[in-house]
Order: C-alpha cells, then structure tokens, then sequence
C-alpha cells in the first residue's frame, strides 16, 4: 500500500533548538541553575501538553514546586519566554514538507503543544496552515504516545496506517505509533532522514529531501 501522508512533529523536527536567548531569561527570571531549571520544568510538562494545565498554570505550580518567590508578573514572564523558546524553524524540513505538497502527498503536524506556545507560534509561523492536518495535543486533552491522538491523526487524515509516516525525535513516540501500524522513523537530521528513506525502501514512494534547497520555492 503506498504511502498518502507524512506528518511531522513540531519541536526538533519542524523547529530547531531551543530559542537561546529565551532559555537563558527563563534562568535569570526564576535565579535556578540550568540542571535545577530542567528538572523542574519536565514535571508538569506532560499535564501542560494535555492541556490539563494552561501555560500559567504551567509555571504557577513551577515556581511554587522550587519554592520561588516570584510576582505575578514575572510568572507571566515566564510564560511567555517559555512560548518563546520553541518559535524556531527547521528549514530543511520545512523545504522537504514543500517537495511534498508538490509531489501531493496529504501532510499534517502531530504535535505535544501547550496553549501559550501554540499562540506564539501562530503569531509567528504563516506556513503552519500549509499543513493539511494539525494536531496540537491540548486541544484534544490527550497527547503523545497515547495511542487516541495517533487514531486522531488517523482520522483527520483519512489514511490507513500503512499509508502514513510519521516523524518524530522521540522513540517513545515512534514506538507508540508503530504500534498501531503507522510507518514511523525516529528524526535527528536532515542527512539521517535521507538515508533512513533510502535504508526503509521508502524512497520509492516519496521524494528525498533536497540537498540543495535554495531552489525550492
């Protein structure tokens, strides 16, 4: 069965790193050490991509778990540094998602995303809506690797399994989505994804991603 649809991730797929200027703001705000800032920031994460938590709520239950005594204000602030920090690009996916729409393959984003970085990335990313399907976790009140946002996608699509591929940089994500038969590669580069395509045969279905993207429009 050929394949119909390729859907990315957002972050460290679609995105780049992690926004610099915007992480190190978050460590000066809070006073917290690299190490310290990172621990506590993946306690409630997953909450916050469910959308059990808003992007306040997020940093409210940060700031009270390290024991911080910050204002109101810079809890805000905090928030938005946070959104801020994933508003960055990948442009060789990005060129790659424009060789498929070309060559017409359905696309979408499946994505872990909480509701203030969601808005910052509209604000700043026109080219989201060039997807054909977008799955932003906390809309749904489920998130990766919860196999009902896969059957979402699924559905959204209107893909069987074997006729969609899936990128994502985390295994636990990949795994969740071989599981219910999706076709699914584990992402890291650009130069990985080419040979991974060309490794997996899957390069007979779909294009691979140009070495030279100056061309693409």
């Amino acid at each position: 069965m050929p394949l119909r649809a390729v859907v990315f991730d957002y972050g460290m797929v679609l995105s780049g790193p992690p926004h610099l200027e915007a992480r190190q703001e978050l460590m000066r705000i809070t006073g917290l050490s690299e190490a310290d800032l990172e621990r506590y920031y993946w306690v409630d994460r997953h909450a916050y991509d469910r959308g059990d938590l808003t992007g306040l709520a997020f940093w409210q239950r940060l700031v009270a778990a390290a024991g911080l005594p910050l204002s109101a204000a810079q809890i805000d602030e905090l928030n938005s540094w946070d959104a801020r920090m994933w508003t960055t690009t990948n442009p060789a996916t990005l060129a790659w998602h424009k060789q498929l729409k070309a060559a017409g393959f359905r696309t979408g984003i499946l994505s872990n995303m909480g509701d203030s970085v969601l808005e910052s990335i509209l604000e700043n990313f026109a080219w989201v809506e060039d997807f054909d399907v977008l799955i932003w976790s906390f809309q749904h009140n489920m998130a990766k690797p919860e196999p009902s946002i896969y059957k979402l996608l699924l559905d959204r699509l209107e893909t069987a399994p074997q006729e969609t591929l899936f990128l994502d940089d985390k295994l636990e994500n990949i795994e969740a989505a071989r599981e219910l038969g999706i076709i699914a590669l584990q992402f890291s580069t650009i130069d990985q994804l080419r040979q991974d395509l060309l490794d997996t045969g899957l390069d007979s279905d779909l294009p691979l991603p140009a070495l030279d993207t100056t061309d693409i429009p």
